[in-house]
C-alpha cells in the first residue's frame, strides 16, 4: 500500500501521540497532525523538550517542505513530560535510540493495554528492547527513509524525495485489527508499506546503515570515501557479510547479490555525504548511535554463536578513540 489512496473507516475519536520532534518525529508528526487540523477525527499530541517545547507551544510545529505550502501546524496539545499522557491508541516513538529504554520505562507506566506502539527508528533491535519493557502491548516493527534535519529547535527542514515509512505486523499480535492506523496512515499523506512482516525491509536498511556509519565514523570519512577506498570498502563489505549471516539465522532472507546491491545503494549518494554516526563520534557528541550499530550485532552474534570479529573489532576502535577525544 502506498500514499494518496484515502482510506474511509469508521472509527471511535483515538489519542495519538508523537515522541520527539527531531527529524523524523517533526515530518510524520507534522502530516498527521496537519491533516487533523481539518477534520478533527482524533486528538494529537506532541511531546518534545526544553526549548523545542517552548516554541512549538508558542509558535506551532514549522515544516520546511516542498510538499508543504502551509508550514505551521498546531497540535491539540503538546507536553513536556511522558506522565502527562492520557490513555493513548497509538504512540509514535521518534527519539534517538540511546533514549529509548527511559521513554519505554516512562511509557510503561502511562499505556493502557490497548495502547499500539509504533516505534520510526531505525535498527534491527528495536522491536526486541521495546518488548523487554512492553512485554504485552501490540509493538509494530518499522524502519524510515527520510532527508530531513533540524533547522531550529521546532523547526524542521525537508529535503529531497517524500519520506517513506514501513511497518508490519507485530509477530506476537498477528490478529490485532490495524485497518484505522493504516487508514490514519494513508489519508495523512504518507508514503508507506504496510506489511504482514516488515523484517525484510528492516535489516535491509540495516545492511546500509550500519556498515556504513560504522566505517565513516572510524575515518572520520564519508559515504563515498568507503565505496572508493580499497581499506574501507573491504571492512564494510565485511560487517555486511556478518550482519548477513545473523539474517539468515533469524529467517531473514536476503537476494544473493545483497552486497552489490548495497554498494549500489551508496554509490547514488552524493559522494560527500556524512553518516549521523560520523558526525556524533568526531564532533565528540556524548550520546551516539554506536550501540544501535555494533552492539546490535554484537548481541544477536553473541546470541547465536556466530563470530563477528570485523564488528567487534571496529566497535573496540571507535569507543577508544572516542574516549581519547572526551
Amino acid at each position: 500500500m502506498t500514499m494518496f489512496t484515502k482510506k474511509k473507516i469508521s472509527m471511535n475519536k483515538k489519542n495519538i501521540v508523537i515522541i520527539g520532534l527531531g527529524g523524523v518525529g517533526a515530518y510524520f508528526g507534522f502530516k498527521i497532525n496537519q491533516t487533523n487540523e481539518s477534520d478533527k477525527q482524533h486528538q494529537i499530541a506532541f511531546v518534545a523538550r526544553a526549548e523545542t517545547y517552548e516554541n512549538v507551544k508558542k509558535n506551532g510545529l514549522q515544516l520546511i517542505s516542498p510538499e508543504h505550502p502551509r508550514s505551521i501546524s498546531i497540535p491539540d496539545e503538546i507536553y513536556q513530560n511522558i506522565e502527562e499522557i492520557r490513555n493513548p491508541d497509538l504512540i509514535l516513538i521518534c527519539v534517538k535510540e540511546y533514549d529509548l529504554e527511559a521513554i519505554c520505562i516512562q511509557l510503561a507506566n502511562v499505556i493502557t493495554k490497548n495502547s499500539v506502539i509504533l516505534p520510526m527508528m531505525n535498527g534491527v533491535d528495536i522491536y526486541d528492547r521495546i518488548r523487554k519493557i512492553i512485554p504485552n502491548n501490540t509493538i509494530l516493527p518499522a524502519c524510515v527513509y527520510i532527508v530531513s534535519h533540524i533547522k531550529e529547535k521546532g523547526i524542521v527542514e525537508h529535503k529531497g524525495i517524500a519520506g517513506k515509512l514501513y511497518f508490519g505486523k507485530d509477530p506476537q499480535h498477528l490478529n490485532e485489527n490495524l485497518n484505522w492506523i493504516e487508514a490514519l496512515i494513508a489519508n495523512s499523506g504518507i508514503e508507506y508499506e504496510f506489511k504482514d512482516s516488515s523484517l525484510i525491509d528492516i535489516w535491509t536498511k540495516f545492511i546500509f546503515i550500519a556498515p556504513f556509519g560504522l566505517v565513516t565514523a572510524k575515518y572520520n570519512s564519508s559515504v563515498g570515501a568507503v565505496c572508493s577506498d580499497e581499506i574501507q570498502r573491504k571492512e564494510a563489505i565485511e560487517i555486511m557479510k556478518e550482519i548477513s549471516l545473523i539474517a539468515k539465522q533469524k529467517d531473514i532472507i536476503f537476494p544473493n547479490n545483497i552486497i552489490d546491491i548495497t554498494l549500489n545503494k551508496a554509490a547514488s549518494f552524493p559522494p560527500q555525504s556524512p553518516t549521523s554516526l560520523q558526525l556524533d563520534i568526531n564532533s565528540n557528541k556524548g550520546n551516539n548511535e554506536l550501540e544501535l550499530f555494533a552492539g546490535a550485532i554484537i548481541k544477536y552474534g553473541a546470541e547465536l554463536n556466530i563470530k563477528c570479529p570485523f564488528t567487534q573489532k571496529i566497535y573496540q576502535e571507535i569507543k577508544e578513540n572516542h574516549s581519547l577525544m572526551q
